[in-house]
Formats: C-alpha cells, structure tokens, sequence
C-alpha cells in the first residue's frame, strides 16, 4: 500500500464519520515525521474519540496496519500516527487555540 492509498482510506473514513472542515498537508520534503497530515474536528469530545477509533480500527482490518493513538483518554485533540500519515482530531474550541494549519501551510488555512 502506497502513501497515497493510504491517505485516501484515511480521507475517507473520516468523511464517513462527519468530521469536519478535514485539511491535508503534504509533509513531502518538509518534514521527516511522514508523507502527510491531516486535520480535522469532532462536535465533540465523543465525537473526536468515536472518528479517532474508526480510524485506527478500520486501517487495522483493511490494511493490517497498525496505528499508535494518544489523547483518546480527554478528546479533546486525539493524534494518531499510521506511520506516513499524521492525524489530528480536534475539538473545534482546541483546535482555535492550537492552529497547526498556521503552522504547516504557507499562509495558514482559510
């Protein structure tokens, strides 16, 4: 399985689980932590939990791949690394408070 396949799976599902306003970051030659990321907010801190651990299930039984999860305890801002691919499920309130976007995108996201 390629990156790419990977990050369309990753897209996917969480479209499938309405998580909102989902932002993807090419890391290709920006960084060494992986090929992408990608950003996304819950309604809520069950909401965040419940698309975090779809993922993370969904990626295990379609890929065999297995995801390192941290921050399911709060769900407030759950990260989980599939190896190439970084995810971040906030809450919308943290996620403000956080703007990785700024961060990783040339001219922050609008």
């Amino acid at each position: 399985m390629t990156s790419e396949e990977l990050l369309a799976r990753i897209l996917s599902s969480l479209e499938e689980d309405k998580a909102e306003e989902i932002v993807q970051v090419d890391l290709r030659g920006i960084s060494a932590i992986g090929d992408a990321m990608v950003i996304c907010s819950g309604r809520s801190s069950r909401q965040v939990i419940s698309i975090a651990e779809k993922l993370v299930d969904r990626l295990k039984a379609e890929f065999g791949r297995f995801s390192k999860i941290e921050g399911k305890e709060t769900g407030d801002w759950v990260l989980i690394d599939t190896g190439d691919v970084i995810v971040h499920v906030f809450r919308p309130e943290v996620r403000e408070f956080y703007q990785l976007e700024k961060m990783w995108l040339p001219g922050g996201a609008t």
